[in-house]
């Protein structure tokens, strides 16, 4: 049976490109797959590094889909990555290692495997490694230095007068500039914070299990607002060790889902403004019920007033009575976890072809 393949939050130009390669690839390991609308995919390939991408993944990854991460990252918590840039070769590897986890290896071919990267390459395929030549003999009057004399002496009549030019100076290389910072939230939904990492900020702790998809701190939400809120670099994050983090988690509390945190920071994110990336004026719809909670009630006449359709943020606020701020930050929680999602207006049906007869053909003449 062939496996179902889709494509979803990219752009129009790194879509047609993922296309011909899928075609390629798919090709080269005997055809497994079967590339069909979003909708319709088992696995669908989200970009990660697009405004969109996260947010996709949330909503694909709760629908039960095997997500491929399309991301420069060196890592992303979707099921599988595909580097940026990619290529047919990039891609064959990622479907091979996709049709294997489904299960569905006897579809390619025996004994075809994706093109070998360099550091698979077995020790008599590589090229041998350079050893450094030895010192040649010389008599005891010859001159000391290491470079061989030329073959032809230039005669000192057409040396005179030139210049030597100065050996050339290599500039040292610009260190790499730092990643702006950024929101927990866009860190979360990104997959470049460490497996394990504490957070400590405002006289809270909270350990992050991206690789588990849990966090551990206190239960109630409220207290997490300095921990969660403001600008993240990589340095605020601090990598735990095994020893570290079962002490740590211990006095902790229990372990909860890291949506839950992502919710949490996403509601912190905008401070009552859209997130970037989102139209102010466009209209919204809940996908499914929300998990609200118990700090919020608001929440629940909010989410109450968006199952009724779609709505701008003004109109979700007259309808549930809620501020047009809390409004707003509900909406990008929702939008961040994948529960919510910006409404465009389907696409009119094409007219149908009139016909004609051959009566009025030939009066048009």
């Amino acid at each position: 049976m062939a496996l179902t393949f889709g494509f979803t939050g990219m752009d129009p130009s790194t879509e047609a490109a993922l296309r011909a390669a899928f075609e390629g690839a798919n090709a080269r390991l005997g055809k497994p797959f079967v590339l069909v609308p979003e909708g319709q995919a088992d696995h669908v390939v989200v970009d990660m590094d697009s405004m969109y991408g996260p947010m996709s993944w949330l909503r694909l990854h709760g629908a039960g889909k095997k997500v491929i991460g399309l991301t420069s990252a060196p890592r992303t918590q979707t099921d599988f990555r595909l580097p940026q840039p990619f290529d047919a070769d990039s891609l064959a590897d990622v479907l091979s290692r996709v049709a294997a986890d489904a299960g569905a290896a006897a579809g390619i071919p025996s004994g075809m495997t994706p093109a070998p990267r360099p550091q698979d390459a077995l020790p008599e395929e590589r090229a041998p490694a350079r050893t450094p030549a030895q010192p040649k003999a010389v008599a005891a009057n010859a001159p000391t230095d290491p470079v061989e004399a030329p073959t032809a002496v230039e005669p000192p009549s057409a040396a005179a007068g030139r210049t030597v030019p100065a050996a050339p100076t290599i500039e040292p290389a610009a260190p790499a500039a730092p990643v702006e910072p950024v929101s927990l939230a866009d860190w979360l939904a990104s997959g470049r914070m460490p497996a394990r990492a504490r957070i400590e900020r405002g006289g809270q702790v909270l350990l992050v299990d991206t690789s588990a998809r849990q966090y551990i701190g206190p239960p109630a939400l409220k207290p997490l607002v300095p921990a969660v809120s403001g600008s993240f670099n990589a340095s605020d994050f601090v990598a735990v060790d095994d020893a570290s983090w079962a002490r740590e988690a211990a006095a902790l509390g229990a372990a909860q889902p890291l949506g839950r945190l992502l919710w949490f920071a996403a509601l912190q994110a905008g401070g009552g403004a859209l997130m970037p990336g989102f139209d102010a004026d466009g209209r919204y719809r809940m996908l499914k019920w929300p998990q609200t909670e118990r700090e919020f009630p608001k929440h629940f006449r909010i989410a109450t007033a968006m199952m009724k359709g779609p709505a701008t943020l003004p109109e979700i606020a007259e309808a549930s009575g809620v501020p047009l701020a809390d409004v707003t930050d509900f909406v990008n929680a929702n939008l961040a976890t994948g529960f919510a999602e910006p409404y465009r207006e389907p696409e009119p049906e094409p007219e149908a072809p009139k016909s004609t007869s051959l009566f009025d053909r030939l009066r048009g003449r």
